[in-house]
């Protein structure tokens, strides 16, 4: 695991030079742990605390330099969380007192720091709590076997309220004063989460495979791992805005084949191909070959560039083939979104707003379903992530995804409540837009399961723009997920699958509503045309 993180750095320097550490998650210092099988952790406001389940014991920890100050006995038989109010620890045990095999009973207990006595003792308000933290007033814990975080009342236990846990194993947890922090063993990551709704605002990778204790130091975060054996300090928030990894090269060509089964004739054709360029996420290498040559390129008002083929005169029976084939550099990408840092919708700069923020008949702002569904997920939220990130949560909330045919109007998918991704997306962009928040949306050809695959399905997704981030990809057809990590990874994160062509608000002169390829064709009565296309993907290796 610690030569896969190295491997990554060394990564981050190829991509982006010597100032690339700073992004979240980010591998500060590391300690040796005391012992084997490491689990809660917490900070007292000067040293951190650490159990370890199979030593029964908790050990105080100079963050330092590592070294263990001393160490108290475990209230219990199966320490799996620690915090601390102000005072005293606080323990959770899933063994309640006694060391038998599967004998879940979840306890916490108050403990005295500098003797290990116990000074109260409650039922956990879970069988199996994994993970505690102390947000001031109350305690929180993990339910591991209902999925939630519950936070509690730590004089009796009774439960305050709970959340959705972010995934299926979520293990650690801490509060940083406003936002919970919670480790997932199964996946490799960490997370900051909402405490209000459970919403997974960023998504960090963790330091090692059973990331099990987390604790909040200043601007740091503290991760205890149980099969690399240290403890971790992590960076946050400490200036880089995303992180590329995991890049791939490809060779993608796009065939588009018209064909005239008459028994008229094709009086003309216009083919429009967008051309891929160069992206955050994607590099494009080398030259783009066409076969045949197109006519000319033309640009339409989004400022998307095609490859425009005008052919004339196709017989019936006559067919045309062209190939456009891109190679590219592609990278998994995940931006981290602070809330706080994100400008107003005053700061977005004019002739973003003036085109991003247009009208139409696709999208139709003013129509009372828009209108209404943008007042309830709305409300009175001003900042732009917020804002966005209601739209996106009541979008997935009141559409499931079906292929009807066709791509109907923003207020005419929702009052359905179902669509494609295309239309997912033009819902998306009606509320952005009514909500003052500019949208546009990306199409793409998509890598179907293994390198070399065919392609004939596609991809479209939305970018919005927020102050201070810029351009952020937001994918809601994606995101319509049950687990909250699933949603968030669709909220400013994009795989490395996808070859981007097409950028547009819509309505484009060329382009229309379409993306990766569009035609206008002049044939004469009755003539049955048919066009086809689809993209085949090859690794270089």
């Amino acid at each position: 695991m610690l030569k896969r993180k190295r491997d990554l750095m060394v990564l981050l320097i190829i991509l982006f030079g010597a100032n690339a550490f700073a992004y979240t998650g980010e591998v500060v210092d590391s300690f040796k742990n005391p012992g084997n099988y490491a689990t809660g952790l917490t900070f007292d406001g000067k040293y951190l605390w650490m159990a370890d389940r199979q030593a029964d014991l908790l050990f105080q920890i100079d963050p330092q330099n590592g070294k263990i100050i001393r160490s108290i006995p475990s209230p219990g038989y199966w320490p799996t969380g620690l915090a601390w109010d102000g005072k005293h620890l606080w323990n959770a045990d899933i063994k309640g007192g006694i060391p038998l095999a599967e004998n879940y009973n979840g306890k916490i207990y108050k403990i005295d720091p500098e003797n290990g006595t116990i000074l109260h003792t409650v039922n956990a308000p879970t069988n199996r709590p994994r993970g505690l933290t102390w947000d001031g007033e109350y305690l929180w814990c993990i339910d591991e076997s209902g999925g939630k975080i519950i936070q509690f009342d730590p004089d009796d236990g009774t439960t305050i309220r709970s959340i959705n846990a972010p995934s299926i194993d979520s293990r650690g947890l801490t509060y940083d004063g406003k936002y919970l922090w919670v480790s997932d063993r199964r996946r490799d990551e960490i997370y900051m989460v909402d405490p209000t709704d459970g919403s997974v605002i960023i998504i960090a990778d963790a330091p090692g495979q059973f990331t099990r204790g987390l604790a909040w130091i200043g601007n740091n975060l503290w991760a205890t791992d149980s099969q690399e054996d240290l403890l971790f300090k992590l960076k946050v928030n400490d200036g880089e805005k995303y992180v590329r990894t995991n890049m791939r090269e490809e060779k993608i060509d796009y065939t588009y084949q018209i064909t005239n089964y008459g028994p008229g004739e094709v009086k003309k054709a216009d083919i429009y191909l967008a051309i891929p360029s160069n992206r955050l996420t994607q590099e494009i290498t080398g030259e783009i070959k066409y076969n045949p040559d197109y006519t000319n390129v033309v640009i339409d008002k989004w400022n998307q560039s095609t490859a425009h083929y005008e052919l004339k005169n196709l017989k019936a029976g006559e067919s045309k083939t062209i190939h456009m084939i891109t190679t590219a550099k592609l990278w998994d990408v995940r931006y981290f979104i602070f809330p706080d840092q994100v400008g107003t919708l005053e700061e977005i700069p004019k002739e973003i707003s003036a085109l991003y923020l247009q009208n139409n008949e696709k999208y139709q702002l003013n129509h009372p379903t828009i209108q209404d569904a943008v007042k309830m997920a709305v409300g009175n939220e001003e900042n732009p992530y917020w804002i966005a990130r209601n739209i996106f949560n009541y979008v997935i909330d009141n559409m499931f995804y079906k292929m009807e045919g066709g791509w109907n109007t923003a207020p005419a998918v929702l009052a359905r409540g179902n669509g494609s991704c295309s239309e997912y997306s033009f819902v998306f962009i009606s509320m952005c837009r009514a909500a003052g928040i500019p949208a546009r949306y990306v199409g793409s050809v998509v890598i179907r399961g293994d390198e070399a695959s065919m392609d004939d399905v596609f991809h479209r997704w939305v970018e919005i723009y927020l102050p201070d981030y810029g351009w952020i990809p937001i994918d809601p057809s994606g995101g319509d997920q049950s687990k909250p990590r699933d949603q968030a990874l669709y909220i400013g994160g994009l795989a490395n699958r996808f070859l981007i062509t097409t950028q547009s608000g819509g309505d484009s002169e060329i382009m229309g509503w379409t993306y990766n390829s569009n035609e206008f064709i002049v044939t004469d009565p009755k003539t049955n045309v048919v066009v086809e296309y689809f993209a085949d993907w090859e690794p270089i290796q």
